[in-house]
């Protein structure tokens, strides 16, 4: 028994290991004073100082922040609606087709919707004049086309574990439908929403293929400016920028999970 516990902790140590030491060591290794990035030159905070002054990189994340906050907002109303019409309205026609739609950008391959998305927006340009260019719009309407099939499984995996007595009850005592669904349905699912809402915001920040297909001039976001210079090989300024994305993304995980755990408390 003795032997199998400890196999088993090297296995899941092991594991951890190979996730997470690549990540440390980017981590460690934006500090560093050298241009070479495998080569150890001293403590320096030289590579943030030039991650701050470059205007391309500074642009370039800006656009990302707001095409992701915006993209992840209107996933998260669209998807939170087509969640609850699958969980509530119960067998209708067209039931089989909205739900394989809803599942599909799950399992689609991002090239195949990137094409797909820009054969899209040129044909639309070519019968109705819209959009006039991919930009920053393009990229936030794909971005919302497949992040709100997330949100919508999340959404509806919570209201499937729902008590909907609690609905009945107000609507009994003379709660409209409106009312209740605000004072009732919406608090119960919060923690459902702020986590697909943090998942959309993640897929839309982290995207890069997409992007790729259906984005224009002057609409560079950083997953492509970073992909971009990868490609010519990494510098140090990179590692200081995914250590700052690393600790972006760490900061929002933990205030999610404290508000899920505030939430079950509550409950």
């Amino acid at each position: 028994m003795r032997q199998r516990h400890t196999l088993l902790l090297s296995v899941v140590a092991f594991g951890y290991a190979f996730l997470y030491v690549p990540i440390i060591s980017v981590m460690v290794y934006s500090f560093n004073d050298s241009r070479l990035v495998t080569l150890w030159g001293g403590f320096s905070l030289r590579w943030y100082r030039s991650l701050l002054q470059d205007e391309a990189i500074l642009s370039s994340a800006w656009l990302s922040l707001q095409i992701a906050f915006v993209a992840a907002t209107l996933a998260t109303v669209m998807g939170t609606l087509v969640g609850l019409g699958l969980n509530r309205l119960g067998r209708f026609r067209g039931r089989t087709l909205l739900t394989g739609m809803i599942t599909a950008p799950l399992v689609m391959p991002e090239i195949i919707t990137g094409i797909s998305l820009l054969f899209l927006f040129i044909s639309l340009g070519e019968w109705i004049g819209w959009p006039a260019s991919r930009g920053a719009t393009t990229i936030t309407i794909a971005h919302v086309t497949f992040s709100m099939a997330y949100v919508a499984v999340v959404v509806r995996s919570r209201l499937s574990g729902m008590d909907q007595a609690l609905e009945e009850a107000a609507m009994d005592l003379g709660g409209r439908p409106l009312r209740v669904f605000f004072d009732i349905t919406v608090p119960a699912i919060a923690p459902a929403m702020v986590s697909g809402w943090l998942l959309a915001f993640t897929l839309s920040l982290d995207d890069v293929v997409i992007a790729s297909f259906v984005s224009g001039p002057g609409a560079t976001t950083l997953p492509m400016l970073i992909f971009s210079k990868v490609r010519l090989g990494v510098t140090p300024d990179i590692n200081a920028l995914a250590t700052v994305i690393i600790l972006l993304v760490s900061v929002i995980v933990l205030v999610a999970a404290m508000l899920n755990r505030r939430q079950a408390a509550a409950e």
